[in-house]
């Protein structure tokens, strides 16, 4: 699987970052079987961990999965998606994605009830090819009647 020379340097950024070394981290913490992928990227296939509720995700040059390796193999655009996650990763020098990919996602999820909707990093990686629907935008305030609905109907201690 051939690299182009910018791919190749986003390697070895993502690894001198620690970025990648942390996705290589959290897939051993969540049992993966690795293997590579197409241009210098990385796929951690059977992850186990509940953590993040998502079909794929990327640290670094790894895409962690809790599905086979079929997966990755039937869906290109998905690993579209994922690819330009692990080019976010190099332009943000690493590790500070993963505060600001969270800040994102609360954002997106205060705004729409979606934490991939409003998110910047998922609108730069494109939402349909991640899977993604995008919702409306609503008022600061039904989202937080919702959320606090949601917070009181939800069983305690279950």
């Amino acid at each position: 699987m051939a690299m182009s020379g910018w791919q190749a340097v986003k390697l070895v950024v993502n690894t001198i970052n620690l970025s990648t070394l942390t996705g290589v981290l959290v897939g051993v913490l969540g049992r993966a079987r690795f293997s590579r992928g197409p241009r210098g990227l990385f796929y951690a296939t059977g992850y186990r961990l509940k953590f993040p509720v998502a079909g794929a995700f990327t640290i670094g040059n790894l895409i962690l999965t809790k599905h086979d390796r079929a997966y990755f193999d039937e869906q290109p655009t998905l690993i579209k998606h994922e690819e330009r996650h692990s080019w976010q990763y190099f332009c943000l020098i690493g590790l500070p994605m993963l505060p600001l990919y969270i800040l994102a996602a609360s954002w997106s999820l205060l705004r729409t009830g979606c934490p991939a909707s409003r998110n910047i990093f998922e609108r730069l990686a494109g939402l349909d090819d991640g899977g993604y629907t995008e919702y409306p935008v609503q008022s600061l305030g039904k989202t937080l009647s919702q959320a606090f609905s949601a917070l009181r109907s939800h069983p305690r201690g279950q």
